[in-house]
């Protein structure tokens, strides 16, 4: 399976945010996406989940050859500001999101099977949502993506304001996530690239280009990357 992006592009005015966006990406695979603030990883991101429109171009799955349409359920996207219901505990509202999905959930868990994979705490599976740390909520925003298992999962900087420990465990669940479906990570840091992503796509002057990830050691290949990202940001 693949995700196509065939000659995309978003303007705001005069100002060409994304310019005729050309990429496949390949099942199996966490992709970088890295770019300055203000690139248009985020834009990019709401033009696939169809929260924006684009100004031209399509998207879709390619399998087998065959051409298939992209629908709501085939997306997850993870923002790096979560969003839960406060008034509920985690169990409630997993829960209630298992209850009003379970016509689409392929191989269901239990709730505590599902908090497992995310390391959720014992001790604040019925706490109320309200006073979970950022990080658990990210957590809780990740687990329903689990849940539903798209086939494609746009990741908004979700590790940008983590501490480190809860960082690690994220990575690690993505890292697990990969079998059947696509990742694309979008981040601004480089080293989370580097230690996450097994390609790293850069968007630079409103394009996707392939950056060759193929010797990490090698000090020129960070250096190329700041570069090109120097350049974006004095365009």
């Amino acid at each position: 399976m693949k995700f196509v992006i065939s000659h995309l592009s978003k303007s705001y005015g005069m100002n060409k945010v994304l310019k005729d966006i050309d990429y496949a990406f390949e099942e199996g695979k966490i992709y970088g996406l890295l770019g300055r603030n203000g690139a248009g990883k985020t834009t990019l991101f709401n033009c696939l989940n169809s929260d924006l429109k684009s100004d031209t171009g399509e998207f879709y799955f390619l399998e087998n050859d065959k051409k298939e349409g992209v629908n709501a359920e085939d997306i997850g996207y993870v923002l790096s500001a979560p969003v839960v219901p406060a008034f509920m505990t985690g169990r409630e509202f997993l829960k209630f999101f298992i209850d009003i999905h379970s016509d689409v959930i392929r191989d269901p868990k239990s709730i505590d099977e599902y908090m497992d994979i995310v390391r959720i705490p014992q001790d604040t599976r019925d706490r109320l949502m309200k006073d979970y740390s950022h990080g658990t909520k990210n957590k809780m925003q990740m687990l329903i993506n689990i849940v539903l298992a798209p086939r494609l999962m746009l990741l908004d900087e979700p590790l940008t304001s983590l501490d480190v420990v809860v960082a690690e465990e994220m990575k690690e669940v993505l890292r697990q996530q990969k079998e059947g479906r696509i990742q694309i990570f979008s981040t601004h840091l480089l080293d989370i690239a580097l230690d996450l992503c097994d390609e790293i796509v850069l968007l630079n002057h409103g394009r996707l280009e392939l950056v060759d990830k193929s010797d990490l050691d090698n000090s020129d290949f960070k250096e190329k990357i700041i570069e090109a990202l120097r350049d974006a940001d004095n365009s």
